[in-house]
């Protein structure tokens, strides 16, 4: 394909600027994209699009693709959770997160079972200026709209998976929420929390709010893993959230690895080992049913 194909086919499909971009590390990329119009309204933890042509190149270290006959002017298009850095550059919380740009915070995917990863090394090759497909539709029914001023809010994720409870935190830290947060997430390395020094500065001026970092890979913490179904079980939850998970007053969000938040299978049974759905129903939550219109108190991330 010639440069000129190329640079039609952007003009023709892209609709949004790379307005920053930052890379905690080579795999980890926290993303700010400007729309070409003005962001969408939207509420904190809900989704758009993110889409980069076949023609675009991938970084080094992927998975080998090859493209089908036809596919090579085509979009790859994928769902993001619309993340939040919480704090303004003077480490302030600000009335609004962001002002004409959206935040996204993807993990670079380098091997795939079913087919080689299409997006993400695509992603990774990005700078600031270049031009990208940014989904107009701004949805999703993964919000704070349940949440009681007084509630207990617990974020539990893993990886990139904790993008959209950084948003709702904002929302609650700027509403300046009376019930109690804790926000917990399990990666491979402490290199992989991307938004760490933010937490814990939050966490030390908000009395309210609690942050737990879970490794599972550092050298440190060889037999002595805590994952997020262990911090439920063990109790070590309930103690840093310095309150009990009683399901009247409590609201869980998980969104991350399918293992930790063990949803339910078609049947109803639960996968093992079990994941932290089926910890907390025993406790007496109880999931969203959106197709009954029926909130719960356990509250999961799923893209329709």
């Amino acid at each position: 394909m010639t440069t000129d194909e190329i640079a039609e086919l952007r003009h023709k499909h892209y609709n949004a600027t790379v307005a920053a971009l930052n890379l905690p590390n080579e795999e980890l990329m926290i993303l700010r994209v400007r729309p070409d119009t003005e962001v969408s309204a939207h509420r904190p933890g809900q989704y758009s699009t993110l889409g980069l042509g076949h023609w675009e190149p991938r970084v080094a270290g992927c998975q080998e693709e090859i493209i089908k006959p036809g596919d090579d002017k085509k979009l790859i298009r994928r769902a993001y959770s619309i993340s939040s850095s919480i704090v303004d550059e003077s480490g302030n919380l600000p009335d609004r997160v962001g002002q004409d740009w959206l935040e996204f915070y993807i993990v670079l995917v380098r091997h795939a079972e079913k087919a080689p990863p299409a997006l993400t090394p695509r992603l990774f090759s990005l700078k600031a200026g270049d031009r990208v497909f940014l989904g107009e539709k701004i949805a999703g029914h993964y919000t704070l709209d349940p949440v009681q001023p007084t509630d207990n809010v617990i974020f539990l994720s893993t990886g990139t998976g904790e993008a959209p409870h950084n948003y709702m935190l904002w929302q609650l830290l700027h509403q300046k929420h009376q019930g109690k947060i804790l926000a917990a997430c399990c990666v491979r390395l402490k290199r992989d929390l991307g938004y760490l020094a933010i937490q814990e500065a939050l966490t030390r001026r908000h009395a309210n709010y609690t942050y737990l970092s879970l490794t599972t890979r550092e050298v440190g913490n060889t037999g002595q893993k805590v994952y997020i179904q262990d911090l439920i079980t063990s109790g070590q939850l309930e103690e840093r959230l310095g309150d009990s998970l009683d399901p009247a007053r409590t609201h869980v969000y998980l969104c991350g690895n399918p293992k930790m938040i063990g949803a339910p299978n078609v049947d109803k049974s639960f996968p093992q080992p079990p994941g932290v759905i089926e910890i907390l129903s025993q406790r007496g939550f109880k999931m969203d049913q959106p197709n009954l219109k029926l909130k719960g108190n356990i509250h999961i991330e799923e893209y329709w």
